[in-house]
């Protein structure tokens, strides 16, 4: 991972058009190729990115650049659209790179690795004649929670969340692109299936081809029978 803090502005093009004026800000390149660029606040959420699959190149400024202070111009491509992610570098103030190995991935717990171990027992919730393949299936970015095959053999690749938000389904995006990159799974589907799934969650799924599933984890756990409910 290459961690840049710099005076930055960026410009993005492709599906949308957004810009970032000049402000310092947290540059983060990671080994999958994304690159990241954060501010000091937001949380967790980078202002703008380029996911993976894509390819940055790192070129000198242009003489009007040169003459505005810019010392470096990235360009991110990404592989597989038109999108593109320029940012001109200004003042930076610190870079490093760092091998941070393989990680193990996220160990879950609570409500949400309970949700995962249920539809893994009532996979049947997905559509008559599912079956499971396996639980955490392995990924070069990290596992999927559940890998089926539905009555036709087609794969499917569910993500399963507590509550299902925008960063949910970005995370199953990059799941189904590698999957897809695989004969022995291809063609590959995603189904997004969480308690709750935001409305904005709800659209960028559709938009994608990715099925959404609510999941009710009391009839789930056998808490509360909804069959025997009036409402």
């Amino acid at each position: 991972m290459q961690i840049v803090v710099a005076q930055c502005a960026a410009w993005y093009t492709g599906r949308l058009a957004a810009h970032l004026p000049r402000a310092t800000r947290l540059l983060l390149v990671k080994a999958d190729g994304s690159v990241l660029l954060h501010a000091d606040g937001g949380s967790y959420k980078p202002l703008n990115w380029m996911s993976p699959p894509c390819t940055r190149a790192i070129t000198d400024p242009s003489d009007e650049q040169r003459a505005a202070g810019v010392s470096e111009v990235w360009t991110v491509a990404h592989s597989k659209s038109d999108d593109r992610l320029v940012v001109e570098l200004y003042e930076v103030f610190h870079s490093s790179s760092h091998d941070l190995g393989q990680d193990p991935g996220l160990v879950k717990d609570g409500v949400e690795a309970h949700l995962q171990t249920l539809l893994a027992e009532q996979v049947d919730l997905l559509g008559p004649g599912h079956t499971l393949v396996r639980r955490e299936y392995p990924t070069a970015i990290g596992p999927v929670d559940l890998l089926v095959r539905d009555p036709s053999g087609g794969t499917v690749a569910v993500e399963v969340k507590r509550r299902g938000d925008i960063d949910g389904v970005e995370q199953l995006t990059r799941y189904l692109d590698l999957l897809a990159r695989d004969p022995h799974l291809s063609p590959v589907r995603g189904v997004f299936a969480a308690q709750q799934i935001r409305p904005q969650a709800r659209v960028l799924a559709v938009d994608r081809g990715i099925g959404c599933l609510v999941l009710d984890y009391d009839a789930m756990r056998g808490v509360d029978d909804s069959s025997s409910r009036l409402f």
